[in-house]
C-alpha cells in the first residue's frame, strides 16, 4: 500500500525530485520520524537525515528496506534519480570487484601452497619449479598491484 503519490518523470529537462526528498516525503506520509524509521532499518538518525539532506546515499540494501518500511515501491524512489542510480551501481561494481580480489587472493595462496608442496617432490626438476615461482610471483605483484589501485 503506498501511503501517497510521488510524482516522477524520467524526461530530459523536466524537474525530477532527487531521493532524499523523496525519502524524506515517503517518510512523513508514513508517520514515521527520523528517530523511528532508523530504529527499524538498523542505522542511526544522522544517517536518515543525511539521506534526506543528499549529503551521503543509502546503500541498496537501505532502500530496500527504507521501501518497505513506508510501503513505497522501489521505482517511486529511485526512477528520475540518475546520480542515486550511478551511486548503487559504483557500489555493486566495488561489491562485485572485492569479490575478484578475494577469489585471485585465494588462488594465488592455493598456487603457493602448490609451489611448496612441488618443491619437496620434485627437487631435480628446477625449470618446473622455476616457472611455478615465477607463476605466483607475477600473481602476488598484480594482486599487490590492484589492492594499491584501490587504496
Amino acid at each position: 500500500m503506498c501511503m501517497g503519490a510521488i510524482f516522477i518523470s524520467a524526461g530530459k529537462g523536466d524537474n525530477v525530485m532527487e531521493i532524499g526528498k523523496k525519502l524524506r516525503n515517503a517518510r512523513t506520509r508514513s508517520g514515521f520520524t527520523q528517530e523511528k524509521a532508523a530504529e527499524e532499518i538498523g542505522v542511526a538518525r544522522q544517517t536518515i537525515s543525511n539521506w534526506e539532506n543528499e549529503k551521503s546515499y543509502p546503500d541498496i540494501v537501505s532502500v530496500i528496506r527504507l521501501s518497505t518500511l513506508y510501503s513505497v515501491s522501489l521505482d517511486e524512489l529511485l526512477k528520475g534519480d540518475e546520480e542515486m542510480i550511478d551511486h548503487l551501481e559504483e557500489s555493486t561494481n566495488i561489491v562485485n570487484s572485492n569479490k575478484k580480489l578475494i577469489a585471485a587472493v585465494a588462488a594465488n595462496m592455493i598456487l603457493l601452497i602448490v609451489l611448496i608442496i612441488f618443491s619437496g617432490v620434485i627437487p631435480n626438476n628446477r625449470y618446473f619449479l622455476v616457472g611455478i615461482f615465477v607463476l605466483a610471483l607475477s600473481g602476488s605483484a598484480t594482486l599487490l598491484y590492484q589492492i594499491i589501485r584501490k587504496i
